[in-house]
């Protein structure tokens, strides 16, 4: 588990497994966070939570690579986060091919917005969030890809890393500033 995270879980199945490992490809060479179990548990969020600080206004990314997953091969930015079961989640989803902004309100998840692109396997990509207010806009590699508002959660709080189900993800370079 890396330094100044704790590990949670929405939903079903077994608790997240992360780790530190190597990568020689991560932008910030040598390590990677990863988040290694293969649970194949449908409606199963791991979960990554950052310990210190909590956020209302916030720009907030980090690099990801979806490595495999048969059930899911996603990776997501978790922000406004109260605890494991009400938090805001933009995700990117290789085996879907889309990019989707949720927010998730007594473990029930309710998407709001998304877009439709490809998100390849094995390769390096961006997510981007910046949220102020009620406005949230969200980005993939630098482009603009969601712009939409929501009043569920008006309120700092802790941010973090996400995936589903049997998801074998990669993160690097978590990044967060208050707006």
């Amino acid at each position: 588990m890396p330094t100044g995270f704790h590990g949670a879980r929405t939903g079903q199945g077994t608790e997240g497994k992360w780790a530190v490992t190597a990568d020689p490809t991560a932008p910030s060479k040598p390590n990677a966070v990863a988040q290694t179990s293969r649970d194949n548990t449908d409606y199963r969020f791991p979960l990554l939570i950052a310990d210190q600080a909590s956020y209302k206004d916030l720009e907030i990314s980090a690099k990801f690579k979806a490595m495999e997953g048969e059930v899911d091969r996603a990776a997501g930015l978790v922000f406004r986060l109260k605890d494991a079961n009400n938090y805001y989640i933009v995700r990117a989803n290789a085996l879907e091919d889309n990019y989707r902004l949720y927010h998730v309100v007594n473990g029930r998840r309710v998407q709001f917005a998304g877009a439709n692109f490809k998100v390849p396997s094995g390769e390096w990509h961006e997510l981007k969030v910046e949220c102020v207010g009620n406005r949230i806009i969200c980005y993939y590699d630098g482009q603009k890809k969601i712009d939409a508002t929501d009043d569920t959660f008006k309120d700092a709080g802790k941010i973090g890393l996400w995936t589903k189900a049997d998801s074998l993800t990669y993160f690097d370079d978590l990044r967060v500033t208050a707006k």
